[in-house]
Protein backbone atom coordinates (compact mmCIF):
# COMPACT_ATOMS: atom_id res chain seq x y z
CA UNK A 1 0.00 0.00 0.00
CA UNK A 2 1.49 3.08 -1.11
CA UNK A 3 0.46 5.20 2.25
CA UNK A 4 2.67 2.53 4.51
CA UNK A 5 6.44 3.68 3.61
CA UNK A 6 6.73 5.60 6.90
CA UNK A 7 5.43 2.56 9.08
CA UNK A 8 7.24 0.29 7.17
CA UNK A 9 10.58 2.59 8.04
CA UNK A 10 9.79 2.51 11.59
CA UNK A 11 9.11 -1.08 11.64
CA UNK A 12 12.67 -1.20 9.92
CA UNK A 13 14.26 0.90 12.10
CA UNK A 14 12.70 -0.80 15.55
CA UNK A 15 14.31 -4.33 13.62
CA UNK A 16 17.33 -3.16 13.01
CA UNK A 17 18.16 -1.53 16.55
CA UNK A 18 16.96 -5.56 17.82
CA UNK A 19 19.03 -7.14 15.45
CA UNK A 20 22.16 -4.83 16.47
CA UNK A 21 21.68 -5.04 19.83
CA UNK A 22 21.48 -8.95 19.52
CA UNK A 23 24.93 -9.07 17.02
CA UNK A 24 26.82 -6.41 19.58
CA UNK A 25 25.51 -8.31 22.87
CA UNK A 26 27.10 -11.58 21.47
CA UNK A 27 29.90 -10.28 19.74
CA UNK A 28 31.40 -7.71 22.13
CA UNK A 29 29.19 -7.83 25.19
CA UNK A 30 27.96 -4.08 24.87
CA UNK A 31 24.16 -2.88 23.87
CA UNK A 32 23.49 -1.24 21.08
CA UNK A 33 22.48 1.79 23.51
CA UNK A 34 25.74 1.98 25.03
CA UNK A 35 27.50 1.97 21.63
CA UNK A 36 25.96 5.08 20.40
CA UNK A 37 26.55 6.57 23.26
CA UNK A 38 30.59 5.23 22.66
CA UNK A 39 30.10 6.16 19.08
CA UNK A 40 28.59 9.65 19.65
CA UNK A 41 31.43 10.55 22.12
CA UNK A 42 33.98 9.55 19.40
CA UNK A 43 32.20 11.51 16.85
CA UNK A 44 31.90 14.76 19.10
CA UNK A 45 35.46 14.53 20.89
CA UNK A 46 35.29 15.75 24.07
CA UNK A 47 31.71 16.34 25.10
CA UNK A 48 29.85 16.79 27.52
CA UNK A 49 27.28 14.91 28.81
CA UNK A 50 24.64 16.92 28.20
CA UNK A 51 25.46 17.67 23.96
CA UNK A 52 25.59 13.43 24.23
CA UNK A 53 22.04 13.07 25.65
CA UNK A 54 20.76 15.55 23.49
CA UNK A 55 22.49 13.37 20.35
CA UNK A 56 20.84 10.45 21.33
CA UNK A 57 17.84 11.81 22.43
CA UNK A 58 17.38 10.76 25.99
CA UNK A 59 17.56 12.40 29.02
CA UNK A 60 20.57 13.24 31.18
CA UNK A 61 19.96 10.94 34.09
CA UNK A 62 19.43 8.03 31.19
CA UNK A 63 22.67 9.59 29.89
CA UNK A 64 24.75 9.76 33.36
CA UNK A 65 23.74 6.03 34.07
CA UNK A 66 25.00 5.07 30.91
CA UNK A 67 28.33 7.27 31.27
CA UNK A 68 28.72 5.93 34.63
CA UNK A 69 28.59 1.88 33.54
CA UNK A 70 30.72 3.06 30.68
CA UNK A 71 33.56 4.51 32.88
CA UNK A 72 33.15 1.80 34.56
CA UNK A 73 34.10 -0.51 32.16
CA UNK A 74 37.09 1.32 30.95
CA UNK A 75 35.46 2.10 27.86
CA UNK A 76 35.08 6.23 28.69
CA UNK A 77 36.78 8.97 30.52
CA UNK A 78 34.55 11.59 32.82
CA UNK A 79 36.39 14.31 33.56
CA UNK A 80 35.56 17.78 35.67
CA UNK A 81 34.85 20.44 32.61
CA UNK A 82 37.16 22.67 32.53
CA UNK A 83 34.56 25.46 32.45
CA UNK A 84 33.25 24.61 35.72
CA UNK A 85 30.10 23.62 37.17
CA UNK A 86 28.81 20.30 37.37
CA UNK A 87 29.42 19.33 34.27
CA UNK A 88 32.14 16.61 32.93
CA UNK A 89 33.84 16.10 29.82
CA UNK A 90 33.01 12.37 27.98
CA UNK A 91 36.29 11.17 25.66
CA UNK A 92 36.79 7.65 24.52
CA UNK A 93 39.99 6.13 26.25
CA UNK A 94 41.94 3.74 23.98
CA UNK A 95 40.15 0.43 24.72
CA UNK A 96 37.12 2.92 24.13
CA UNK A 97 38.12 3.74 20.43
CA UNK A 98 38.91 0.10 19.38
CA UNK A 99 35.45 -0.89 20.89
CA UNK A 100 33.68 1.72 18.91
CA UNK A 101 35.48 0.95 15.91
CA UNK A 102 35.18 -2.70 15.68
CA UNK A 103 31.73 -2.62 16.66
CA UNK A 104 31.33 -0.44 13.80
CA UNK A 105 32.74 -2.73 11.01
CA UNK A 106 30.66 -5.38 12.93
CA UNK A 107 27.55 -3.47 11.87
CA UNK A 108 28.24 -2.08 8.88
CA UNK A 109 29.12 -5.45 7.19
CA UNK A 110 26.20 -7.18 8.53
CA UNK A 111 24.23 -4.63 7.27
CA UNK A 112 25.92 -4.13 4.08
CA UNK A 113 25.52 -7.92 3.70
CA UNK A 114 21.85 -7.40 4.59
CA UNK A 115 20.77 -5.00 1.63
CA UNK A 116 22.76 -7.13 -0.79
CA UNK A 117 20.46 -10.31 0.03
CA UNK A 118 17.68 -7.97 -0.01
CA UNK A 119 18.45 -7.16 -3.76
CA UNK A 120 18.57 -3.38 -3.15
CA UNK A 121 21.91 -1.22 -4.23
CA UNK A 122 23.62 -0.53 -1.59
CA UNK A 123 25.56 2.94 -3.00
CA UNK A 124 21.96 3.60 -3.99
CA UNK A 125 20.77 3.09 -0.22
CA UNK A 126 23.35 5.03 1.05
CA UNK A 127 22.68 8.09 -1.14
CA UNK A 128 18.64 7.90 -0.81
CA UNK A 129 19.16 7.79 2.92
CA UNK A 130 22.11 10.84 3.44
CA UNK A 131 19.73 12.60 1.12
CA UNK A 132 17.06 11.61 3.52
CA UNK A 133 18.73 12.85 6.56
CA UNK A 134 19.53 16.28 4.86
CA UNK A 135 16.30 17.05 4.18
CA UNK A 136 15.18 16.79 7.87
Amino acid sequence: MPGDLSFDLHALTAKLDRSADRILQDGYGISYRRFRLLLIVGRLGAATQRAVAEELGVSEPSASRMTGVLVGTGLLDALPDPAGGNRRRLSLTVEGKEIVERCRTLLEQRFAALVERSGVSYADYARDTRKLLEAL
